[in-house]
């Protein structure tokens, strides 16, 4: 039985690519070298988690209270005392050479008022030029300041016997889907779209300009082969790449990583197919727009890769960027793929959830294929 022409010439066209990556070695070590060192550097350098705060200390009251309340701070995860100071100069020098986050100064009498269910005073001096390390510091300082001062304030009212203060709110909290709050559950996933986008948009970007600045499309203008054979069979060969890439990380995240994966990876392979072939066909949209592997490149980084990284929700939370930003994000794929990404991983949920989703996304790849076959045909006419 025989294979129909169009089909044939889009292998032929698939394998001639498959030959140019293998022959092209800084190409091929891009492909898989980058992915392996991005999880690795995402998942053990980056994180933000708020943890081991540097902190200094100047107890003035030196009560036992006062050495319970510093205690508290050495035996949480959240603070690292690094040592104790006598006076705001020393607080001075250590906050403004980096040594220190946060200082903590105990006023003289905050045991006495604090037994004496006064207003008792604790100083925090924080480093505000990282402002959301200082923010959440904040909160933490506060709720473990206050859940001594009530303790003490109930121990001294049950040796008066006035009987048991109650707190006016018992908060129960319950943390989904990341009980552990590991920032690194919260990065991984998202880090297959990124390394999709780069194997995709930045790699299928030169292939077209490529072949003008080589002279090779003339020849292969020649043949019978079809624009949107053309751009299949460009596509075809980085796909494979891809979908490689993507179960590398899949089983880094997991395996090396811990990171659950809730949800079914027969899924993840199915959503990250879609979005690497709309990747890669606006790589090759962008390689017929620019004869230049070099502007190919530069568009490509400008439309895809920081797009990705900056406005899909990655690291950057898109409910706290100004209106304009978030509207513009919706223009860009990888905002749904990593939603997609982390509802899978986190939450197991499927595409009855995120079935909108996944429809923008095939819409998307859908388009950019015709896009590219209509620009490579205008080229080739």
């Amino acid at each position: 039985m025989r294979l129909p022409a169009g089909l044939v010439r889009t292998a032929a066209m698939a394998r001639k690519e498959g030959l140019h990556i293998l022959r092209d070695p800084r190409s091929l070590l891009m492909a898989l070298a980058v992915p392996v060192l991005m999880l690795l550097l995402f998942g053990y350098a980056l994180t933000l988690d708020v943890d081991r705060i540097p902190t200094l200390v100047w107890d003035q009251d030196r009560t036992p209270q006062s050495r319970e309340l510093v205690e508290r701070f050495a035996g949480s995860r959240y603070f690292q005392l690094i040592g104790e100071a006598d006076n705001y100069l020393a607080i001075d020098r250590c906050v403004d050479s980096g040594r220190c986050l946060l200082a903590l100064v105990i006023a003289p009498g905050y045991g006495r008022d604090l037994l004496a269910s006064r207003k008792a005073e604790v100083q925090a001096i924080l480093d505000g030029s990282d402002s959301n390390t200082a923010s959440i510091a904040q909160g933490y300082i506060e709720a473990l300041a206050r859940a001594y001062a009530f303790e003490l304030r109930v121990q001294a009212l049950e040796r008066k016997g006035g009987g048991k203060l109650e707190p006016p709110v018992d908060p129960q909290l319950r943390v989904w889907y990341n009980t552990e709050l590991r920032s690194r559950n919260y990065i991984v996933p998202g880090l297959i779209a990124i390394i999709l986008i780069i194997i995709a948009a930045l790699l299928t970007s030169l292939t077209i300009a490529r072949e003008w600045e080589n002279g090779s499309m003339e020849q292969l203008l020649s043949t019978p082969v079809r624009a949107h054979e053309i751009v299949l069979g460009k596509m075809a060969a980085y796909f494979v790449l891809g979908l490689f890439n993507t179960l590398v990380t899949m089983s880094v995240g997991v395996f090396l990583f811990d990171v659950p994966l809730r949800g079914n990876p027969l899924l993840v392979l199915l959503t990250s197919s879609v979005f690497l072939m709309g990747g890669l066909f606006w790589g090759v949209f962008l390689s017929a727009v620019s004869r230049s592997q070099l502007m190919a490149y530069q568009l490509a980084m400008l439309t895809s890769f920081l797009p990705a990284f900056l406005l899909s929700g990655f690291i950057f939370a898109i409910e706290n960027m100004p209106l304009v930003i978030q509207i513009i994000s919706y223009f860009f794929p990888s905002r749904y793929f990593i939603a997609i990404l982390r509802g899978l991983f986190l939450k197991g949920v499927g595409l009855q959830v995120f079935w909108l989703e996944a429809l923008l996304l095939v819409l998307y790849a859908l388009g950019i294929f015709m896009a590219a076959s209509r620009k490579l045909r205008q080229k080739i006419g």
